[in-house]
């Protein structure tokens, strides 16, 4: 079974990565979308109260997802990808989680950072998501 390259790229910087890996592995990609897409103002993470810093202070927060979610049973690997914020994949990675129910994949996260290394991410989803068979990537 192929493997499927699940990514969050507000930016497009995460983006180039999953599709270089999608070559690589010949996976196929998913974006994950925001259903209200993000704003260069909601991304401004130097401002607490842009949206961004607002998601993140709340562990709580699941964002919307535009679109349909992709039917995980004709793969055997999920990978997913994020830009680390706040040293942690963004909430809608979790949604995105949440919804999809991953269990019995093999789940291997990858990450573009300005210089938040890959792992605390990880171990937080790890921490976060036990059931699941989840691995660290590569930090890109």
């Amino acid at each position: 079974m192929p493997a499927l390259i699940a990514y969050f790229s507000p930016t497009g910087t995460t983006r180039k990565a999953a599709e270089r890996i999608a070559i690589e592995i010949n996976g196929e990609c998913y974006e994950i979308k925001a259903e209200k897409p993000y704003t260069a103002h909601d991304l401004d993470w130097t401002d607490r109260k842009s949206r961004s810093s607002a998601e993140m202070r709340d562990k709580n927060a699941r964002p919307e997802i535009a679109g349909p979610l992709p039917d995980l049973s004709s793969f055997s690997e999920l990978y997913i990808g994020f830009p680390i914020w706040w040293g942690v994949a963004p909430r809608i990675v979790n949604s995105f989680i949440e919804r999809t129910r991953p269990l019995g994949k093999k789940v291997t996260v990858f990450a573009t950072s300005g210089g938040s290394p890959l792992l605390p991410a990880v171990r937080d989803l790890q921490e976060k998501y036990p059931e699941l068979d989840i691995e660290s990537g590569k930090l890109i």
